[in-house]
């Protein structure tokens, strides 16, 4: 039986513990934040992770810093993210191609989407389109999947890279609709659109906001859009559940994470402070402006949705077959 003393020195010392995390997390944050999105520059997650990062850095009271480290449809950034020191200052922007698609499909993904990560916030959440070169001759859904029937093989789709959610929907859509074209992965949903509207490959599927303003200057046609109804901006064309593919119209969302292990009181703060930027009616308004739905739930309710995603994105794999190879 430990002495008396021994015990009280012990309590003494973990109640100075706990004021000591308690002091750190009051005194958080004391420098710059960065804040990681796991493609490259010119996709949504880099429009929403912009647009959120002055207003966090100001509800903080320090820069959030945004850097793109793109590879691997998300992999690469949120494998660093999963693996940064987990005191707040190395955040990530959590989507669903690196937190439910890519780790679904891949099994050499480096981290566990469930249990390495600290989730934060979801800040919004987006319809996905696919859309066509203007010089695709089809120029509406029943045009397009009658073309893509009569030349299987012929067509090639960009994706903002192989696991991403614009593979493993298109895969999807490609598995139900009985149809093939072939899968063109790049480093991020940017430079897959720049070769879109340039005429180098003919399709996308990607997420509405990098996409919407190329269709909105006619660069881009769209063909269908994943989303629970038809769109205000794109009001003549049909969502996949109109379509007959129900199991397509997946929604894409875009949170902050942290890696496991990061104090409560510094999620809570960071949490707080991101809640606080979203209801700033300008930072709502250049978010909903993209096309994206403003969330702004809870950490433990974010926990829970990337822990269904992911296990609705295995069974979608299981079911259909897919792999990376």
């Amino acid at each position: 039986m430990l002495h008396r003393r021994t015990l009280i020195a012990l309590a003494a010392g973990t109640t100075l513990l706990g004021a000591a995390g308690s002091s750190l997390a009051q005194a958080y944050p004391e420098k710059p934040i960065e804040l990681q999105v796991p493609f490259a520059p010119g996709g949504t997650t880099d429009i929403v992770a912009r647009v959120i990062s002055e207003p966090l850095g100001k509800a903080l009271g320090q820069p959030v810093v945004v850097i793109n480290k793109a590879g691997g449809g998300g992999i690469v950034g949120a494998n660093e993210t999963a693996k940064a020191a987990p005191d707040g200052y190395k955040l990530g922007v959590a989507t669903v191609s690196s937190t439910a698609a890519n780790p679904a499909i891949n099994p050499k993904v480096p981290y566990n989407p469930v249990t390495d990560f600290t989730p934060i916030i979801n800040l919004a959440a987006t319809p996905n389109v696919i859309a066509v070169n203007p010089g695709f001759p089809a120029k509406n859904y029943a045009e397009f999947v009658a073309e893509l029937k009569r030349n299987p093989g012929k067509y090639s789709y960009g994706s903002s890279g192989t696991g991403g959610i614009g593979h493993l929907l298109m895969e999807l859509y490609k598995s139900l609709s009985n149809t093939f074209v072939t899968h063109i992965p790049y480093r991020g949903a940017g430079p897959a659109l720049n070769d879109v509207v340039a005429g180098q490959v003919p399709i996308i599927f990607d997420n509405l906001p990098s996409a919407l303003p190329f269709i909105k200057t006619g660069r881009l046609v769209p063909i269908v859009v994943a989303a629970p109804q038809r769109l205000k901006d794109l009001p003549n064309v049909p969502t996949f559940k109109e379509v007959g593919l129900e199991p397509v119209n997946r929604m894409a969302y875009y949170g902050i994470l942290g890696p496991k292990g990061m104090p409560k009181d510094v999620v809570d703060k960071i949490s707080a402070a991101a809640k606080q930027a979203l209801n700033d009616p300008a930072t709502r308004k250049r978010i909903e402006d993209t096309g994206s739905l403003v969330i702004g739930n809870s950490p433990e309710e974010f926990a829970e949705q990337i822990k269904a995603e992911y296990g609705v994105y295995k069974d979608v794999v299981a079911k259909q077959k897919l792999s990376v190879e």
